[in-house]
């Protein structure tokens, strides 16, 4: 086998490849002589079909099947051989006619991985947050709690802040309805802040029967590009009027929760551990974002594209899942990989650095925080042990726990070298930032480290 490679690009490589007819002629018929011992044809005993008969009705699907797989496994010989690391795959381009006793010519191109090095993290400024949960913060969370299982029941009067309503509305610009502007039995807390301001404030002293055409005004920088800025008119007609009612922080209440003593003191306890838990993932995902920033920052790559349109498949289909749709569905069919492109890229990028700084570094997966991760995982659902027992029992769900901890242990390696500060904020603060969490853009692509309701949108 001749192979002639070609450097087009940081990144980009050409290789012709060019397989002696012989290696393909000799499978051919190493196939077909084992076919005589097992094809049936008509007129003759199993087993007893002459070669040159089967070789005539099957010599050319035989030899297709067999080219297919020769240049698989050439190009895959070849990538060794240069010693490359092929990232995607590649396009091919035949150069031979793939005849019966020809030998098979191809052109590969493809991308490689990117060589560099780990940029030095010891300038890099990050800020440690350090936050507690105090008595203060349990009561507001029991409030929270409480209103979370309130009690609604339909009145009479007109609706106030608080109120839920049951409308149908419809909208329209200058006369003409719009795309995601009407809808049928919408349910809108008052003073929720889920609709704009113009329409929560628009069902104020209305009642169920009424209904009006009230303006509403369109941020600058809503989504929708025909309404960013405008002022709409939205037909309101009110349905119903429910007020709600708060729930006694009573034993019975405490019991729903799985208290079986139903005292306050037991209540508060738990919802503090459940408090701390997640203050800590809020913390950790804060800290693990400046250090992806930073890490991006640090280290202009080009990314393979192939491994680029991999992973925008995987972000949008992350996107439909969260959004409560199933990827496969036809209504999802009009939600192009190509809007999640940006992010995608960055997710590659971020796992490529990951990954050589794992390399690099030798840096080996710690067990003993794997095993404090599935725990913490573990500790908010009614029956733990069943949950661990799944994670330990199926690799892909035990594969995301295992990359969760490496991606801990990189963030972990970054901090002790950087510039750290400390800052002090209350639970509050913490909790309500944007920082909050990390977003899919800003994790590392897993496979990298080798190397709005459909209706009433328009107002919400």
């Amino acid at each position: 086998m001749q192979v002639s490679l070609e450097t087009t690009g940081s990144i980009g490589r050409k290789m012709t490849v060019a397989v002696p007819a012989e290696r393909i002629d000799q499978e051919v018929e190493k196939r077909l002589k084992s076919l005589v011992k097992r094809v049936r044809l008509d007129g003759f005993r199993p087993g007893k079909v002459p070669y040159s008969v089967v070789k005539q009705r099957y010599a050319a699907s035989v030899h297709q099947d067999v080219v297919g797989e020769v240049l698989e496994q050439s190009f895959r010989e070849a990538s060794s051989q240069e010693q490359l690391r092929v990232a995607g795959l590649p396009s091919i381009d035949l150069v031979s006619s793939l005849k019966q006793g020809q030998p098979l010519e191809y052109v590969a191109t493809f991308q490689v991985y990117p060589e560099f090095e780990i940029a030095d993290v010891s300038g890099l400024a990050l800020t440690r947050v350090v936050a507690d949960v105090e008595a203060g913060d349990i009561d507001k969370m029991l409030e929270v709690i409480r209103n979370q299982q309130r009690e609604w029941s339909e009145v009479t009067r007109a609706a106030g802040e608080g109120d839920r309503v049951l409308l149908d509305f419809e909208g329209s610009l200058d006369g003409t309805a719009f795309d995601g502007g009407s809808s049928e039995d919408y349910l809108v807390e008052v003073g929720s802040g889920r609709m704009l301001p113009d329409f929560e404030a628009a069902l104020v002293g209305m009642s169920a029967g009424d209904e009006k055409v009230a303006d509403v005004a369109f941020p600058e920088d809503y989504q929708a590009e025909n309404l960013k800025g405008r002022t709409a008119q939205f037909r309101l007609k009110v349905k119903r009027v429910d007020e709600s009612r708060l729930p006694e922080l009573d034993e019975a209440f405490i019991r729903q929760f799985g208290i079986e003593d139903g005292s306050m003191e037991t209540f508060r306890v738990e919802v503090g551990k459940n408090m701390r838990r997640e203050l800590g993932n809020a913390l950790r995902n804060r800290l693990k974002q400046q250090v992806m920033d930073g890490l991006a920052r640090l280290h202009e790559i080009e990314v393979p594209e192939a491994l680029v349109q991999d992973e925008a498949v995987q972000v949008r289909d992350e996107f439909l899942r969260n959004s409560g749709l199933n990827p496969d569905d036809s209504k999802a069919g009009g939600i192009s990989a190509e809007l999640f492109k940006p992010q995608a890229e960055r997710r590659v990028k971020l796992g490529l650095i990951v990954g050589e700084v794992i390399r690099k570094h030798n840096i080996q997966l710690d067990q003993a925080r794997v095993d404090t991760m599935l725990e913490s995982l573990a500790a908010s659902y009614e029956e733990p042990e069943a949950l661990m027992a799944y994670y330990r029992q199926t690799p892909q769900a035990m594969q995301s726990v295992q990359a969760a901890v490496m991606e801990d242990m990189i963030v972990d390696w970054v901090v002790e070298r950087a510039k750290v500060e400390e800052e002090t904020r209350d639970f509050d603060a913490v909790m309500n930032s944007p920082q909050n969490q990390v977003s899919t853009a800003e994790t590392p692509a897993a496979g990298d480290t080798e190397s709005a309701e459909s209706t009433g949108n328009a107002v919400a």
